[in-house]
């Protein structure tokens, strides 16, 4: 991706500007470039999000032995670019209007980018635990990758946080590089799919503990452990640890278009099937929309769907001169 606007291209008008390059935003752009809309694609990282650091993907269709979130970001990124997307790094600090267009604001220089109409799928990002010694470890000790941060913990003790997929996928993960995966979850059951519930209660190296949830982080110069609350006790304990794995849910990735767009109390947008927002032209795909399921498949329908619909608002707003 390149990392800067020239000059000529503050002289562009896009059909579609796509805020987020995950598989919402990748596929939005493949529908949209085939349409022959001009179409532009702004990430701030890297392209595929969340689904990038994935290890392996087992639901996503057509893949029956599994995928690697690298290798399936890497097949929707050059899809696009075969349909002529441009994928570039920027970071969308809000949204302005001005004689019927928008204008995507960009945090370098100042930049704004013209366009008909826009595709929010910035995604979500990991809760934090919000506790005591929380901050002081972040990205030192506390992780929301097992993937990228576990073969730091080769041989050593850690507690994964959280009773959903997310947790006891990478908590099984986990176990290729610790000695001891405790997985603690503040209800005495699992969320998480029952395929992955039968793999981690089959794991000798996987302990669950129930009914918990962390009140503090302890230790100096490194993560000695953490304090535990048992809400069906009522007490408290500490469990000894060398890093501490989070993934307790994710918030939405909006707050450039709070304020404008209308979102529910964690920051999801709202929009219904067809990815309308409450503004016209301005749409929201994937894990960004508020909706019951979100997963690899459903943003890739969700960018279809956006695509379409922008196109479809494109040839209503601005008809083509004679």
């Amino acid at each position: 991706m390149e990392d800067f606007f020239n000059f000529d291209d503050l002289k562009e008008v896009y059909d579609v500007v796509i805020i987020g390059g995950g598989p919402a935003g990748l596929t939005a752009g493949i529908y949209a470039a085939r349409d022959n809309l001009k179409t532009l694609i702004l990430e701030k990282n890297f392209p595929g999000g969340q689904v990038a650091i994935t290890e392996i993907i087992e639901n996503y269709p057509g893949f029956v032995e599994g995928i690697s979130g690298g290798d399936l970001t890497e097949k929707l990124y050059q899809h696009a670019k075969h349909f002529g997307v441009e994928i570039k790094n920027g970071i969308c600090r809000g949204v302005e209007f001005c004689d019927g267009y928008k204008y995507v604001c960009l945090q370098y220089k100042d930049i704004k980018i013209k366009t008909k109409t826009i595709i929010i799928a910035s995604g979500a990002k990991p809760k934090n635990l919000e506790v005591p010694g929380e901050n002081k470890f972040l990205g030192r000790g506390i992780s929301f990758c097992a993937t990228c941060d576990g073969a730091f913990y080769k041989d050593k003790v850690v507690a994964v946080i959280g009773g959903g997929d997310s947790a006891v996928e990478e908590g099984h993960y986990l176990t290729k590089f610790a000695k001891k995966v405790y997985i603690v979850h503040r209800r005495d059951k699992l969320r998480a799919a029952k395929i992955l519930q039968d793999r981690a209660f089959a794991n000798p190296k996987i302990e669950f503990i129930w009914n918990s949830v962390v009140k503090k982080v302890n230790g100096e110069d490194k993560i000695e452990s953490i304090t535990l609350y048992d809400k069906k006790l009522g007490k408290t304990s500490e469990l000894k640890v060398d890093g501490v794995f989070v993934f307790i849910g994710w918030t939405a990735d909006t707050d450039a278009f709070r304020g404008l767009i209308e979102m529910d109390e964690s920051g999801f947008i709202i929009a219904d099937e067809t990815t309308k927002t409450n503004i016209p032209g301005i749409f929201a795909a994937g894990d960004v929309r508020k909706k019951e399921l979100r997963q690899i498949v459903t943003a890739v329908s969700d960018g279809a769907v956006a695509a379409k619909m922008a196109e479809r608002y494109i040839e209503e707003n601005y008809p083509q001169e004679d």
